[in-house]
């Protein structure tokens, strides 16, 4: 269980290597105060999993640091009951001159193992990290992947109450990456805590019941996942969203120069809002324009009822690009095969110049549709998609 009051921290910032000199002889200040983090409060429950997300230089890192109990708040309380342990920057806690085997020694008496504790879980530690023979050379042989195995590794068995991940899973292969989510889920299911830290939205959204956005140190927004990710979104975009609390992520935003003012999802045989899985649809949508515009892109993204993106595509990917007279209305359609599970979804449209709604942002109206996709027609299939495998035999 963790709980966080109003945490505050500060770093002096020197114009030169020598300022920091200078200011212990003189006495006076040579420095710049930077706020890492500002007055950001939450708790963890036992067995509650936060995501906590935000820009480059947001306080992410910082935030985790002061959970650790490797760098201490200025101002503000923390409260941890039970063991805490994790991953923060790639080599934290670890001798770069020492092995692999003795790093195991070493960090795992960091994260507070006894050496019984170390002796009796070294196989399992080994057996994890999948580093063989690795683990008798140096840890400055090692690649960042075979760093995150290892930290992973020892992190995990030290049976923490509360894991703490940051960034430093991206590292790794994707089959390892992969066997680390699994042990997650595995220690989510046996009722531990978990902070994950990522730029992964999919992945915030699966594991995490609640998230934390921070912006510039600040707490712009604590709550459910996947408004959370729209906030995140609205963030990028630069748009204003509102304050913690308060669930700006579901409206819609953006500058407004053209604008969605309709959207309809219609199907092949009958015009509802539930699908069979390989139907054919057709997405209608309406936009106007404010201002003369040209280049626009229409997108639009599928969510399952997890909140995780299925399938997403727009105008650019496509080669076909919008233009309009301001005043005038423009109708669109998306048309595609609903090759997906059954199951309840939600569309979501934007309207954005380039590749992506990060360059600019005219609008974006996140869960503008929910639909539900009930029966599969032709051939069964599991998971999330239908990609119509052909089974050949090579006699």
């Amino acid at each position: 269980m963790i709980e966080a009051d109003g945490v505050t921290k500060r770093f002096k910032l020197y114009e030169h290597p020598a300022d920091r000199l200078k200011e212990r002889l003189l006495r006076r200040p040579r420095h710049q105060l930077y706020t890492a983090l500002d007055g950001v409060g939450f708790s963890v429950a036992s067995g509650e999993s936060l995501g906590v997300i935000g820009r480059n230089g947001a306080g992410k890192s910082s935030l985790l640091k002061v959970l650790l109990g490797v760098s201490l708040p200025d101002a503000g309380r923390i409260r941890v009951a039970g063991r805490v342990t994790g991953l923060l920057e790639l080599g934290t806690g670890f001798d770069a001159d020492m092995t692999g085997e003795e790093n195991i020694v070493t960090n795992g008496l960091l994260l507070g193992m006894t050496r019984k504790e170390l002796a009796a879980k070294h196989d399992a530690i080994a057996a994890f990290s999948e580093l063989g023979h690795f683990l008798r050379e140096p840890l400055r042989t090692y690649s960042s992947g075979m760093i995150m195995r290892l930290a992973f590794a020892v992190a995990i068995h030290a049976d923490p109450d509360t894991f703490v991940v940051d960034e430093a899973l991206s590292v790794g292969d994707a089959p390892f990456q992969q066997k680390c989510m699994a042990r997650i889920r595995a220690f989510q299911r046996d009722g531990g805590s978990l902070v994950f830290v990522s730029h992964d939205l999919n992945a915030v959204k699966m594991l995490c019941d609640r998230v934390l956005v921070l912006e510039e140190g600040r707490p712009l927004y604590l709550g459910a996942p996947e408004e959370a990710v729209n906030v995140y979104n609205a963030l990028i975009a630069g748009q204003e969203t509102a304050g913690l609390g308060e669930p700006a992520g579901l409206d819609p935003y953006g500058s407004g120069e053209v604008v969605i003012t309709s959207a309809a999802m219609r199907g092949e045989s009958a015009n509802e809002e539930v699908f069979t899985s390989g139907e054919t649809v057709t997405v209608a949508v309406q936009i106007t324009a404010r201002e003369a515009v040209t280049g626009v892109t229409l997108g639009m993204v599928i969510r399952d009822r997890f909140g995780q993106d299925i399938f997403g595509t727009n105008g650019y990917y496509l080669g076909h690009l919008l233009a309009a007279e301001a005043g005038e209305t423009r109708h669109c359609r998306f048309r595609l095969p609903l090759d997906i599970a059954p199951g309840s979804y939600t569309l979501s449209l934007a309207l954005h110049q380039g590749m992506a709604h990060t360059e600019q942002c005219y609008h974006w109206w996140d869960g503008v549709l929910r639909f539900d996709v009930s029966g599969i027609r032709g051939v069964p299939f599991s998971g999330v998609c239908n990609l119509h495998p052909v089974l050949e035999s090579a006699d």
